[in-house]
Protein backbone atom coordinates (compact mmCIF):
# COMPACT_ATOMS: atom_id res chain seq x y z
CA UNK A 1 0.00 0.00 0.00
CA UNK A 2 2.79 2.37 0.85
CA UNK A 3 4.38 1.80 -2.29
CA UNK A 4 1.01 2.36 -4.40
CA UNK A 5 0.84 5.79 -2.67
CA UNK A 6 4.23 6.72 -3.10
CA UNK A 7 4.06 6.19 -6.76
CA UNK A 8 0.82 7.69 -7.48
CA UNK A 9 2.78 10.76 -5.49
CA UNK A 10 5.59 10.95 -7.91
CA UNK A 11 2.83 10.17 -10.91
CA UNK A 12 0.89 13.50 -9.79
CA UNK A 13 4.09 15.25 -9.37
CA UNK A 14 5.32 14.66 -13.10
CA UNK A 15 2.08 15.46 -14.37
CA UNK A 16 1.78 19.01 -12.75
CA UNK A 17 5.69 19.26 -13.88
CA UNK A 18 4.75 18.74 -17.31
CA UNK A 19 1.75 21.04 -16.90
CA UNK A 20 3.76 23.96 -15.89
CA UNK A 21 6.52 23.48 -18.90
CA UNK A 22 4.02 23.50 -21.21
CA UNK A 23 3.19 27.37 -20.43
CA UNK A 24 6.27 28.58 -20.31
CA UNK A 25 7.77 30.35 -23.78
CA UNK A 26 10.46 29.23 -25.81
CA UNK A 27 12.49 30.43 -28.79
CA UNK A 28 10.26 29.29 -31.41
CA UNK A 29 6.92 28.83 -28.90
CA UNK A 30 4.97 31.46 -27.11
CA UNK A 31 3.60 31.20 -23.33
CA UNK A 32 -0.32 31.87 -23.38
CA UNK A 33 0.32 35.33 -22.15
CA UNK A 34 2.08 36.09 -24.86
CA UNK A 35 -0.06 34.49 -27.37
CA UNK A 36 -2.75 36.66 -26.08
CA UNK A 37 -0.42 39.74 -26.24
CA UNK A 38 0.66 39.63 -29.70
CA UNK A 39 -3.28 38.37 -31.13
CA UNK A 40 -3.58 42.53 -29.40
CA UNK A 41 -0.69 43.84 -31.23
CA UNK A 42 -1.66 42.51 -34.51
CA UNK A 43 -5.33 43.62 -34.10
CA UNK A 44 -3.99 47.04 -33.03
CA UNK A 45 -1.74 47.20 -36.49
CA UNK A 46 -4.78 45.87 -38.52
CA UNK A 47 -7.00 48.64 -36.91
CA UNK A 48 -4.37 51.53 -38.20
CA UNK A 49 -4.01 49.66 -41.55
CA UNK A 50 -7.59 49.63 -41.69
CA UNK A 51 -7.88 53.74 -40.80
CA UNK A 52 -5.45 54.72 -42.92
CA UNK A 53 -7.79 55.53 -46.36
CA UNK A 54 -5.06 55.39 -48.90
CA UNK A 55 -3.82 51.68 -48.32
CA UNK A 56 -6.00 49.13 -49.30
CA UNK A 57 -5.97 46.88 -46.07
CA UNK A 58 -7.25 43.62 -47.49
CA UNK A 59 -4.65 43.17 -49.21
CA UNK A 60 -2.10 43.11 -46.10
CA UNK A 61 -1.74 40.47 -43.71
CA UNK A 62 -0.26 40.98 -40.23
CA UNK A 63 1.49 38.37 -38.03
CA UNK A 64 3.03 38.77 -34.95
CA UNK A 65 5.50 37.08 -32.69
CA UNK A 66 6.80 38.05 -29.72
CA UNK A 67 6.26 41.35 -30.53
CA UNK A 68 8.42 41.31 -33.85
CA UNK A 69 5.59 42.40 -36.70
CA UNK A 70 5.16 40.99 -40.56
CA UNK A 71 3.70 42.78 -42.87
CA UNK A 72 2.90 41.28 -46.34
CA UNK A 73 0.72 41.18 -49.08
CA UNK A 74 0.13 43.50 -51.95
CA UNK A 75 0.13 47.24 -52.87
CA UNK A 76 -0.09 49.29 -55.44
CA UNK A 77 3.25 51.39 -54.95
CA UNK A 78 6.27 51.78 -52.70
CA UNK A 79 4.81 54.62 -50.91
CA UNK A 80 1.95 52.63 -49.59
CA UNK A 81 4.27 49.64 -48.69
CA UNK A 82 6.52 52.62 -46.54
CA UNK A 83 3.10 54.04 -45.10
CA UNK A 84 2.59 50.58 -43.66
CA UNK A 85 5.44 49.66 -42.17
CA UNK A 86 5.58 53.60 -40.44
CA UNK A 87 1.81 52.62 -39.28
CA UNK A 88 2.96 49.13 -37.83
CA UNK A 89 6.23 50.77 -36.02
CA UNK A 90 3.93 53.32 -34.13
CA UNK A 91 1.58 50.62 -32.90
CA UNK A 92 2.10 50.23 -29.32
CA UNK A 93 3.89 47.15 -28.60
CA UNK A 94 5.49 46.32 -32.02
CA UNK A 95 9.56 45.85 -31.23
CA UNK A 96 10.62 45.57 -35.01
CA UNK A 97 8.67 45.36 -38.51
CA UNK A 98 9.71 42.83 -41.43
CA UNK A 99 8.03 44.48 -44.43
CA UNK A 100 7.55 41.78 -47.29
CA UNK A 101 4.70 43.92 -48.80
CA UNK A 102 5.06 43.71 -52.75
CA UNK A 103 4.29 46.31 -55.30
CA UNK A 104 2.09 44.49 -57.94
Amino acid sequence: MFKMNRFMTILVCLILVTAFMGCTATSKHESTGQYVDNSVITSKVKTAIFNEPTLKSLQIKVESFKGDVQLSGFVDSSQNAAKAGEIARGVDGVVTVQNDLVVK
